[in-house]
């Protein structure tokens, strides 16, 4: 995966911060050169390539790629960016009941800097579904973590929301 001095993973890196400089296939096509130098069904190719596709406006062709990556072992903080990014593109496509499932079960995956994502993915899937109480309470849960005051205060009030929420959908 070298390249002279250039690892596969800094020419990944290169190219996606060279994003903006490519038109939606050019990129895709970019990202499939690329990937092609790994072994076939791997599961950071897999993963790669779903969220090139996503990152130019194809959710449709990213969600296989995604499950796909998912079901080949795809670990690490690939395997949480991944479920996330099947998320919001689930939820994009009108299937915000499966992206709020799978961004619930993230909730219970070891806090790491993702975390927000998670929450404010999981917000946006929940208004979908019609649950903003518990939208709103994830919202300012995850909000609470940053504050340099109020943030027990914030927290307490957010969980005294959630509760509320749930005893309304019984």
């Amino acid at each position: 995966m070298t390249n002279g001095d250039t690892t596969w993973e800094q020419r990944l890196d290169d190219l996606w911060r060279a994003l903006d400089g490519y038109t939606a296939e050019a990129f895709v096509a970019e990202m499939d050169r690329l990937v092609a130098e790994l072994q076939t069904g791997s599961a950071i190719g897999l993963f790669e390539r779903g969220s090139a596709q996503d990152s130019t406006s194809h959710p449709e062709r990213a969600v296989p790629l995604y499950r796909a990556a998912l079901a080949a072992g795809l670990s690490d903080g690939r395997r949480r960016r991944a479920t996330i990014q099947l998320a919001s593109s689930l939820r994009s496509l009108g299937d915000a009941v499966e992206s709020a499932r799978l961004l619930t079960a993230e909730l219970d995956a070891p806090s790491d800097e993702l975390d927000g994502a998670v929450h404010g993915f999981l917000a946006l899937a929940l208004v979908d579904v019609g649950r903003e109480g518990e939208a709103v309470a994830i919202s300012l849960r995850a909000l609470a973590a940053y504050l340099p005051r109020y943030s027990r205060s914030l927290a307490r009030y957010a969980a005294k929301l959630q509760g509320a929420s749930r005893d309304r959908s019984r």
